[in-house]
C-alpha cells in the first residue's frame, strides 16, 4: 500500500490578519520611534526576519509583503548614499511615510466606522449556546494581531534548546487535529491562555502546529485573541 503524501499545509495572510503596512506600523511601535524618523536600517532588517520567520511556519507570504521588502531595502540603499552638495533632495524616507501616514487615517476612520451600530448586523448571529467567560470592565485589554501572536510564538522558539530543534518523532499531530484539540479545550473551559496551549515538554514541531491551527480559527471565526495589559498575558476566547 502506498505511504500517503505529507500533509502541506498553508495560511494566506491577508485571509486572516494584517498586511505589509501593520507590520510595518507594528515595528515602529516595537522599536518605539517617530514615523517621521524610521531607522530604515533596522526596520528593513526586522521587516525580513518577519519574513523569513512567516516562511518557516508554513505561511504563505503575500506579494505585497515582498513588494514592501523590496521597497524598504531600496530606500536603504539610497540612505546609504553620501548626500551631493548644494542639492536639497527630499529625504528618502518619505517615500513609506507619507503611505503609513495616509495608511493610518483610512484605518481610523475604518474603526470608527465599524464602531456604529448596523442595522441587521445580527441577522445571522452565532449560536449563542457556547461557553464564554465575561471580562471584567476593569481590566484592559487590546485585540492581538498577527505580529504580536509572532512575537509570542517566537519567545517560546527561543526557549527550545538546540539538541530539540529538530523533531524526528514519526507520530505528528496534523493541523487539523489540532484545531479539533483546541476546540475541545475550548469548549470546556471558554477560553485558555497562550501558556495552556504547550507542556513542558514541547518541540518547534508543536509551535509550527498549533500556530497554523490558532490562525485558521481566527479566519474561520472559532476564536478571538486578547491581551491583558496589565499582565501582558494573552488570551483565546471561544466564540
Amino acid at each position: 500500500m502506498a505511504e500517503e503524501p505529507e500533509e502541506i499545509y498553508e495560511v494566506h495572510l491577508k485571509d486572516v490578519f494584517e498586511g505589509p503596512m501593520d507590520l510595518l506600523i507594528h515595528l515602529i511601535k516595537k522599536n518605539e520611534v517617530d514615523i517621521y524618523d524610521i531607522p530604515i536600517s533596522i526596520v528593513t532588517e526586522q521587516y525580513l526576519q518577519y519574513i523569513d520567520w512567516m516562511k518557516s511556519m508554513n505561511v504563505n507570504v503575500a506579494g505585497d509583503f515582498l513588494v514592501m521588502a523590496a521597497t524598504l531595502t531600496h530606500i536603504k540603499s539610497k540612505m546609504l548614499l553620501p548626500a551631493k552638495e548644494d542639492e536639497d533632495e527630499d529625504d528618502p524616507r518619505i517615500e513609506i511615510t507619507r503611505p503609513l501616514l495616509e495608511y493610518l487615517q483610512m484605518k481610523s476612520a475604518a474603526e470608527h466606522l465599524l464602531e456604529r451600530n448596523i442595522l441587521g448586523e445580527n441577522t445571522f448571529s452565532r449560536s449563542q449556546d457556547r461557553k464564554v467567560l465575561a471580562i471584567d470592565n476593569e481590566d484592559r485589554i487590546i485585540n492581538v494581531g498577527l505580529f504580536e501572536l509572532m512575537d509570542a510564538f517566537q519567545r517560546l522558539l527561543d526557549k527550545i534548546p538546540a539538541f530539540k530543534e529538530f523533531d524526528i518523532t514519526p507520530d505528528k499531530v496534523s493541523v487539523k487535529d489540532r484545531i479539533n484539540e483546541l476546540t475541545d479545550m475550548l469548549e470546556k473551559e471558554g477560553n485558555i491562555t497562550f501558556d495552556q496551549l504547550f507542556d513542558d515538554d514541547f518541540t518547534k514541531s508543536d509551535i509550527v502546529i498549533t500556530f497554523l491551527a490558532i490562525l485558521e480559527m481566527v479566519k474561520m471565526a472559532i476564536v478571538s485573541i486578547v491581551q491583558h495589559v496589565q499582565s501582558g498575558i494573552i488570551r483565546l476566547f471561544y466564540l
